[in-house]
């Protein structure tokens, strides 16, 4: 493992591959409902149900990946062999959601699950073995939001050129044919951020064979045995969802509520900016009051904001301008921080007795992430899979408009506030940070 701050240049090698995985993020869980339901003609409730039974069938593969890679990093390189598998078959599904066929609703629904299976499969395989490999970069308890800040401006930095580019490459036609450019457009900067981290960045040392040889119901198992963990995942989910649906209503939320779908861009852009800038303040804030503290404030400042956009309605564009500052800035927290804190906790399964230091190279980094994957991908299914009918059985039908209180700022708004409410009550009494653990390491951290 590496000692101390790592160079900026080498950690910005390591960071550069999120710019193209979140890149793909975006048009997935944010533009593909609208394409389909709205240029395809695909029923709403048929798009929501492909995009629930893809994602939980692309959770439950995240575990055996994430056993796969622990396997893999038993050799030099291994977990970088498994980002090169991922990567071409991630390139592929991009192209094939967004060039679809014509055709009936039954072979477009098709086309729709099958190029989501392979987009998922690339996705998984490159982002789990990713992510692991940036947890065993440091053991040190703040070098490790470094790594996670910086890996997640570059992720922001990606959503934004995701946010921009189809619209802007679709100026001169329309949004479906600037998606479809945008998937082709895609390709060469998904292999340039791949070739940095095989190239440029740092190396974690060799993991030995003792998580390594678990077998694949012990790496699912081992994991939740942590409580730390368990605790951990508990809050991610629930902060998780209420992201989430968000993230799936937004559009209409914009077109319908505010009357101004000519901004979406706009918007999209002014949240993940605020997120960017506002990276440097958690890395200040958890380095006063730790990474629990400095969440909760983040998760805080959610609230605010989405109380806010509950009242707004047609017209409030400057107001909703506000909405996605605040909320962006509160972004940068769930960006960083819970990552960070996730690599403290996988110290709990490498500092028992019959392991080494935190901080050794024994490190199950990719069963731990691989069950993250899961929860993070089963939040935007229950997202997609709950918010979009709900709306509808509210009496919502995407192209009426809506005022303040109405069905989709209920489901926008106040539904994430409630749940984020839960959540910073829950992370309040988990034991998730590490300088309050009587075998964490003395190196001068702030407990909460």
């Amino acid at each position: 493992m590496n000692a101390g701050a790592l160079p900026w240049g080498r950690l910005g090698a390591y960071g550069v591959l999120a710019l193209p995985l979140a890149m793909a993020a975006l048009p997935v869980y944010v533009h593909l409902p609208k394409l389909y339901a709205d240029n395809l003609g695909l029923p709403l409730g048929i798009v929501g149900g492909v995009l629930l039974a893809a994602r939980l069938l692309d959770a439950a593969q995240d575990t055996l990946i994430g056993w796969w890679s622990d396997h893999a990093a038993n050799h030099r390189g291994g977990r970088e062999r498994l980002v090169l598998i991922g990567v071409p078959l991630l390139a592929l599904g991009m192209i094939g959601l967004f060039h679809p066929p014509e055709g009936i609703s039954i072979a477009l629904a098709g086309w729709l699950a099958g190029c989501l299976v392979v987009t998922y499969l690339g996705f998984s395989m490159a982002t789990i073995s990713y992510f692991a490999i940036g947890a065993a970069l440091s053991p040190d308890y703040h070098e490790r939001t470094r790594i996670t800040a910086v890996r997640s401006v570059f992720g922001i930095v990606g959503v934004l050129l995701a946010a921009a580019l189809p619209e802007w490459l679709g100026a001169n036609s329309n949004a479906a044919d600037g998606l479809r450019i945008f998937s082709l457009a895609y390709v060469p900067i998904l292999l340039a951020g791949t070739a940095a981290l095989l190239f440029g960045a740092p190396r974690a040392a060799i993991t030995s064979t003792r998580h390594a040889a678990r077998g694949l119901r012990a790496s699912i198992v081992a994991p939740l045995r942590n409580a730390a963990f368990r605790w951990l995942l508990l809050v991610f989910v629930i902060s998780g969802i209420a992201s989430a649906i968000p993230a799936t209503l937004i559009l209409f939320y914009v077109q319908d509520v505010l009357g101004a779908p000519h901004l979406n861009a706009a918007f999209l852009g002014t949240y993940f900016v605020f997120g960017a800038l506002g990276m440097p303040l958690w890395v200040w804030t958890s380095r006063r009051i730790g990474k629990k503290g400095a969440w909760q404030l983040g998760m805080g400042m959610s609230i605010v904001a989405f109380v806010g956009a509950l009242f707004l309605g047609n017209g409030d564009a400057w107001a909703f301008g506000l909405v996605c500052a605040l909320s962006g800035i509160a972004y940068g927290a769930e960006l960083a921080l819970p990552p960070s804190i996730l690599a403290d906790v996988v110290d709990r399964d490498t500092t028992g007795a019959d392991s080494g230091a935190v901080g050794d190279s024994s490190r199950p980094d990719g069963a731990y992430f691989g069950l993250w994957q899961v929860s993070e991908k089963l939040n935007l299914a229950l997202a997609a899979g709950i918010a979009l009918p709900v709306v509808g059985l509210l009496g919502y039908v995407p192209g009426t408009s809506q005022g303040p209180l109405g069905p989709v700022s209920f489901v926008y708004a106040a539904v994430p506030c409630v749940l984020k409410l839960i959540a910073v009550l829950a992370l309040q009494i988990a034991p998730v940070d590490r300088p309050t653990w009587s075998d964490a390491p003395s190196t001068g951290e702030v407990a909460p």
